[in-house]
């Protein structure tokens, strides 16, 4: 699902609470983060959605 637009759902969006904010904990290059920052892309290549019950199910 890369074409996603929303980070609320992803496994690397993730709230920090000594700042009070959220964040991507992606490593991301400088090109990379600059074009997330501007939000250029059509969609974030690094989306994966977020599902603390995946493994579990595997099981």
């Amino acid at each position: 699902m890369a074409g996603m637009n929303s980070c609320d759902d992803c496994r690397y969006f993730d709230y920090d609470e000594e700042s009070d904010s959220y964040f991507c904990d992606m490593d991301l290059d400088e090109d990379e983060m600059e074009r997330f920052l501007r939000r250029a892309t059509a969609g974030c290549p690094f989306y994966h959605r977020g599902d603390e019950y995946e493994t579990a199910r595997r099981q």
